[in-house]
């Protein structure tokens, strides 16, 4: 059986509901027996963590597009080295909670910065890294902010305090990478109940890259 590592990433608007789904897919790889690692962008580790918190510090609101754009690809190189390379190497399954298409969409096109010069930095960041495959989860931006305001447990942060139009080009530019990459990106209809949701997660997955485990 083939037990290569893959490189999977999630990717959604803000209360697409990734985080929940994050954690059925984790139930699904434990109950599989597959290897994996769990971790998120920006973050996942000390040094990413830190440049997390000063990139969505709800205080830090004069922040320039471009200053934000380089700290989210100086926190995925170094996460990308530290974390993610390792542990694909140790033959581990790694789930990426956002990754570079959350920089083309947020950055490149909501900010206004423009995907080629965005997906330019990020090149020197990843180099050839790329997701094995993607789940998109996608939702219309006022059903998400609105899950978001009555999530208390959620942190609040820098994005949250964008307008609709905002979260409406992010959810444009998601829908444009899809159709520009759809062997890497896999859409999923985040508006269903969370049970409906997880069934259509596990039947991309197992009809696009698990179905060798």
């Amino acid at each position: 059986m083939n037990r290569k590592p893959l490189f999977i990433t999630i990717e959604g608007g803000d209360g697409s509901g990734k985080t929940t789904m994050i954690g059925r897919l984790s139930a699904y790889m434990q109950n599989r027996s597959i290897p994996y690692l769990i971790t998120r962008e920006p973050g996942g580790i000390e040094i990413a963590e830190k440049i997390r918190s000063v990139i969505l510090d709800p205080k830090h609101t004069s922040m320039d597009a471009r200053t934000e754009a380089l700290l989210y690809a100086a926190a995925r190189r170094q996460h990308l080295a530290e974390k993610v390379e390792p542990a694909l190497a140790e033959g581990l399954t790694v789930i990426c909670d956002r990754f570079v298409d959350s920089s083309l969409v947020y950055q490149g096109m909501a900010r206004g910065i423009g995907v080629e010069e965005v997906w330019a930095i990020n090149q020197f960041a990843i180099e050839s890294r790329m997701p094995d495959l993607t789940l998109l989860f996608d939702i219309d931006p006022e059903v998400g902010l609105s899950r978001i305001m009555a999530n208390e447990d959620r942190e609040f942060n820098r994005l949250d305090m964008e307008n609709l139009a905002f979260h409406q080009v992010v959810r444009d530019g998601y829908r444009l990478l899809a159709d520009q990459y759809p062997e890497r990106i896999k859409v999923i209809d985040a508006s269903k109940s969370p049970s409906q949701v997880e069934r259509e997660m596990i039947r991309v997955l197992e009809g696009a890259v698990l179905k060798d485990f």
